[in-house]
C-alpha cells in the first residue's frame, strides 16, 4: 500500500500562539487522515512570511517556498479556512493565488506536478457562507491540477450573530464528525488510486496545461 502524507493549511489570520478555530478543524481532519493510515502536519501560514504574487518564489525572504516544498512531497492538501463577510480568509486566497504559479510547472511527461494530488476543504465560521468558501476554494485548487474527491470538504458554522466559535462548540456536532471522518476517507482512498494509476500525460505539449492568469 502506497505511503500517503497530507498537508494542511491554516489559513487563520491569527499567528501564533493565538487559538484558532481552523486549526482544531484542520487538526481533527488530520486526525481522521491518522486513522486511514495517513501521516501529515499542519501550517499556520500566516507564521511564515509569505508573499503576494503569482510565482513559485517571490524573493526577498518569501516563506511560500519551503511551504511548497512540503506540499509537493505531500500527495494529499486540505485548505482549512475561516469565513470573513462569506469569503475564504484572505490568507487564504493568498495561498490559491500562489498556487497558480504551479499552472506553468509540470513534471517530465508534461503533467501538472499538482496532477495525482488530491484537495479537501475544512471551514469555519459564525455566519452563513460555508457552501460559498467551499465552492469558491475547491474550484481553485481543481483548475490548478487537484483532485477534490466526493465529500472533499468539512464544516462548521454558528448560529449568525452568535459569538462562539468552533474553538469553544460543547459538544462537537455529530454532523461536522461525519463529514470529518467522508473527507478523510474519501481523501485517501482516492490519494491511493491516483498513486497507483496516475493521470495520462498530455497528447501534446500544451493539451491539459492551461495558462497562468497574471490579472493586474
Amino acid at each position: 500500500m502506497a505511503s500517503i502524507r497530507a498537508l494542511v493549511l491554516n489559513c487563520t489570520l491569527k499567528p501564533s500562539p493565538a487559538p484558532s478555530s481552523s486549526e482544531v478543524l484542520g487538526q481533527e481532519v488530520l486526525d481522521a487522515l491518522g486513522d486511514q493510515g495517513v501521516s501529515g502536519e499542519m501550517i499556520r501560514v500566516v507564521d511564515h512570511s509569505v508573499r503576494f504574487g503569482v510565482s513559485t518564489d517571490e524573493g526577498d525572504g518569501d516563506g511560500w517556498p519551503a511551504i511548497r516544498a512540503k506540499l509537493l512531497d505531500a500527495q494529499i492538501l486540505v485548505i482549512a479556512t475561516p469565513i470573513w463577510l462569506g469569503q475564504p480568509s484572505a490568507v487564504c486566497k493568498m495561498v490559491l493565488e500562489r498556487l497558480d504559479a504551479e499552472l506553468s510547472e509540470t513534471d517530465p511527461e508534461g503533467r501538472l506536478r499538482t496532477y495525482g494530488k488530491v484537495a479537501g476543504v475544512a471551514v469555519v465560521g459564525n455566519e452563513d457562507g460555508a457552501h460559498h468558501t467551499i465552492g469558491q476554494v475547491q474550484q481553485a485548487l481543481n483548475e490548478v491540477g487537484f483532485t477534490c474527491p466526493a465529500a472533499g470538504a468539512t464544516y462548521w458554522v454558528g448560529e449568525a450573530l452568535h459569538k462562539t466559535d468552533y474553538i469553544d462548540a460543547r459538544p462537537k456536532p455529530d454532523t461536522t464528525g461525519r463529514t470529518t471522518t467522508a473527507l478523510a476517507l474519501n481523501s485517501a482512498h482516492l490519494a491511493r488510486l491516483l498513486a497507483e494509476q496516475p493521470y495520462p500525460p498530455p497528447q501534446t505539449r500544451d493539451a491539459g496545461v492551461g495558462p497562468s492568469r497574471q490579472p493586474g
